[in-house]
């Protein structure tokens, strides 16, 4: 039997409804929310934290809906991502260097509603959408 490798990351929103904006990172041409490997000894809610603040430096992160996450089915070569979600009180990001790339693991960021989210995000992360929208309302 195949492990799952579990990565961990944020739907962070900012603002309130009806005006709330979802963040999204673009690498290459894909679009997505801020996440990455849990390592070893990590707790999941941890790790996503940590994607966050080295991908976007937001490192004040409200989780008004406490732990809950949403995975998504095993995709690529056996990768699972799960995600929770917070309120970020800033939409100020900054793209960190990654050490081991040498530059940012990301090319864009964009801060968009709902809709323009569903319309940028692949089959796996519209049911992640979804369920964020779900919690928040937004």
């Amino acid at each position: 039997m195949i492990k799952n490798i579990l990565s961990a990351g944020v739907v962070i929103l900012h603002g309130t409804a009806p005006d709330c904006r979802y963040l999204l990172l673009r690498s290459y041409r894909y679009w997505d929310f801020p996440k990455g490997i849990v390592e070893t000894g990590e707790s999941p809610f941890s790790a996503a934290c940590r994607e966050v603040r080295e991908e976007t430096s937001l490192d004040q992160l409200d989780f008004v809906w406490g732990h809950a996450f949403v995975e998504t089915a095993p995709y690529g070569r056996g990768k699972v991502a799960r995600y929770y979600l917070a309120l970020s009180p800033t939409q100020q990001v900054v793209f960190n260097i990654n050490p081991q790339l040498g530059h940012p693991e990301h090319h864009q960021y964009r801060w968009l509603n709902y809709h323009e989210c569903r319309a940028l995000l692949g089959a796996r992360l519209q049911p992640v959408l979804d369920w964020a929208r779900g919690i928040s309302g937004c």
